[in-house]
């Protein structure tokens, strides 16, 4: 049934992937795929329906920034207030990544992509934990893609979590408060060492971060689209691409 709603807008538009600045692709593209519930609704479909077609969706951005060349792709996955949903919707969502990575993980290893996740671990149910690290495991040796899912995670936690480690390496004597700078502080966050996002990418219209990795889209490139995420296709991805090249990055300066 899924299939049928996706089949007149997943046509193989012909994309001149060449046109883009190889120079100019951005090293970490961060992703909210927001949209799967309310496409559902207007197809007549369980929210549960739009989160499976969400998963397709996933699938075909995967292999469209590991064409480009892209280094970090960063998928908000689940955050930390997505908890609040209805049970049945969120042990469903719960059962998306071990679903995702028993048909894809054989392909990502096969790509050289390294999976990654951010967020809390030991809110999560058993099985969802059990696949997303057994993935890790396998390619953590990788060095194409880093594919990093944001999976129970919420940036306010993230932050306040970071100052708590770096007050206690104060009280201990590791460190002073001379020597806190903001080139110090991401080593405290749950992306660690992985670059800023160059570009992030919301669907479904909405226009907010929603508490997604606020310290590190400083400067990053924001990208909105009317788009549901089930309906967000390689076309798309392209024309976010295309339309981060033709901005001025200046950090402030002329």
């Amino acid at each position: 049934m899924i299939g049928r709603f996706l089949k007149s807008f997943r046509r193989n538009e012909e994309i001149d992937w060449n046109s883009l600045s190889k120079e100019k692709i951005p090293e970490h593209v961060a992703v909210i795929m927001d949209g799967n519930g309310r496409w559902a609704k207007r197809h007549g479909l369980p929210r549960i329906a739009g989160h499976r077609a969400g998963m397709e969706t996933v699938k075909k951005i995967i292999k469209a920034a590991d064409r480009l060349g892209v280094k970090v792709l960063t998928l908000y996955a689940f955050s930390t207030e997505n908890w609040k949903r209805p049970k049945e919707e969120v042990d469903f969502l719960m059962k998306l990544p071990q679903e995702f990575l028993l048909i894809e993980l054989d392909e990502l290893i096969a790509r050289n992509v390294q999976v990654r996740m951010m967020g809390w671990k030991e809110d999560l149910p058993a099985h969802t934990l059990k696949a997303v690290e057994e993935a890790v495991k396998k390619t953590e040796h990788n060095t194409g893609l880093i594919l990093n899912f944001a999976l129970n995670y919420g940036s306010r936690r993230e932050m306040i979590e970071g100052f708590k480690k770096m007050a206690g390496e104060i009280q201990s004597g590791r460190l002073s408060i001379d020597q806190i700078a903001e080139e110090q502080f991401p080593k405290y966050l749950h992306t660690g060492r992985l670059p800023d996002p160059d570009l992030m990418i919301r669907t479904s219209g909405e226009q907010r971060i929603s508490n997604f990795m606020l310290w590190q889209l400083a400067y990053t490139e924001l990208w909105f689209t009317d788009v549901f995420w089930p309906e967000f296709t390689e076309q798309h991805f392209y024309q976010a691409i295309r339309d981060y090249q033709h901005r001025g990055r200046r950090y402030g300066g002329l």
